[in-house]
């Protein structure tokens, strides 16, 4: 089942029957591995730098142990502020472009929400620009915008930024070559196990057909999962535009979620 038929069996009412994990006794004694079609190739030709990067020894599988299968107790911790999460109210002024509010909701493979799970965004500011010593593109920084939050997702496994649409950007990896306007998302989950780290895409880029990034994950459907929704529901009347977007980890003895990056 797609990310996508999932969401319309939740939004038909299904969402007050789903079981939350208990720390303790929903701890899975294994995860299952992940299928070799799951991700996209580490050295692949079309994103230039895959090539220098890449192993060049086979991966070594190591067995699961309880390091493995559990995880940081984050919510105990980290000490969140409510400015982590809105990335519009963290300097002294307002940033510049399109304000948006980003949600939606983690699970385990098996529909499960995971909650106290630690999210973290980086992003490009409205022009397509990082606040990074290495960015140096013609396109104006933002002083009122650094790009970066977090927060935990709630008892329903559920997060939410308030941010600023980003921009696309070139990145010379071939003649003309765009990335279209993205959100890095880092998540840990609920074990190491079930770490990643991917990108979330709006709808209907005009850049998805030449990206090599974004097609570097060769299923279709897996594709259409990075990319979110626009909600007119939840957006919020002369503020913002909402887009919600789930994020499906892996779970015991289920297809996990296919990996960007």
């Amino acid at each position: 089942m797609s990310t996508a038929e999932r969401g319309e069996v939740r939004e038909s009412g299904d969402v007050g029957v789903r079981q939350i994990y208990d720390p303790v006794a929903d701890t899975p004694s294994r995860y299952r591995r992940d299928p070799t079609e799951a991700h996209p190739p580490l050295d692949y030709p079309p994103y230039k730098s895959t090539q220098l990067r890449h192993p060049k020894q086979q991966l070594v599988y190591l067995p699961h142990t309880v390091t493995e299968i559990t995880g940081p107790q984050l919510d105990r911790t980290l000490h969140l502020k409510a400015t982590d999460s809105d990335l519009t109210v963290q300097h002294q002024g307002e940033p510049l472009g399109e304000r948006i509010i980003v949600s939606g909701h983690v699970y385990d493979t098996e529909g499960k929400p995971l909650r106290d799970t630690l999210v973290e965004i980086w992003q490009a500011n409205a022009s397509g620009r990082y606040a990074h010593k290495w960015d140096r593109w013609a396109a104006p920084l933002d002083p009122n915008f650094k790009g970066a939050g977090r927060c935990l997702t709630d008892v329903n496994g559920r997060y939410e930024f308030t941010t600023i649409r980003p921009g696309p950007y070139p990145w010379g990896n071939h003649y003309n070559a765009w990335r279209p306007a993205h959100i890095h998302f880092s998540l840990l989950g609920r074990a190491f196990t079930q770490r990643l780290v991917t990108q979330m895409y709006f709808p209907d880029d005009p850049f998805f057909p030449y990206d090599p990034i974004f097609n570097s994950v060769r299923s279709e459907s897996a594709r259409e999962r990075m990319i979110s929704r626009f909600n007119i529901h939840e957006t919020r009347p002369n503020w913002a535009q909402a887009f919600n977007w789930d994020i499906y980890l892996r779970g015991p003895a289920a297809t996990p979620f296919e990996e960007a990056f």
